[in-house]
């Protein structure tokens, strides 16, 4: 009976031990986000801004409805060291990206991650919009499926902008 308790407090601590772990901060990964001119950026480009990734899709119609309010996040924050990055997913026609792009307007980044690598990258994103904030150093500090709750998203990047 006491093996079978002290094996029970170890697996139990453990288990509370691995769990404390994944609290720490991930460091964005490693990535080459082609854009829609065909130039590039990387995401050592994020280091010293606070960036919201976003990946969507022009068929997803959550993606397509948040999209004026992730434009006007990125139009209240620009100015103070945030950038925002629209990673169109492997599945949506280059065609259908750019059409969206430029009849919104979009006034940030647009990429297409043309081969999945991308989403793969970034903890095998399938479902959209999945969005990450990425902080000035370049970890990820909260990943969003789905709609985010955008007042507690503005409260997170004043807090994030506040931080040296």
């Amino acid at each position: 009976m006491k093996l079978a308790v002290r094996t029970l407090l170890v697996a139990g601590t453990t288990a509370v031990l691995l769990t404390l772990a994944g609290c720490a901060k991930d460091t964005a990964p490693a990535s080459t986000f082609v854009l829609l001119d065909g130039s590039r950026t990387t995401t050592q480009d994020f280091k010293g801004k606070v960036t919201l990734v976003n990946f969507w899709a022009t068929s997803c119609t959550t993606c397509v409805a948040e999209m004026p309010q992730i434009v006007s996040t990125y139009d209240k924050f620009k100015s103070r060291g945030y950038e925002t990055l629209a990673v169109a997913m492997a599945y949506d026609p280059p065609n259908y990206v750019v059409n969206f792009a430029e009849t919104r307007k979009l006034p940030f980044k647009v990429a297409i991650d043309n081969t999945g690598a991308v989403a793969q990258a970034w903890g095998e994103v399938k479902l959209t919009p999945t969005t990450y904030i990425v902080n000035k150093k370049g970890e990820i500090v909260k990943r969003y499926v789905g709609a985010p709750n955008f007042p507690e998203l503005h409260q997170l990047i004043e807090k994030l902008l506040a931080e040296a």
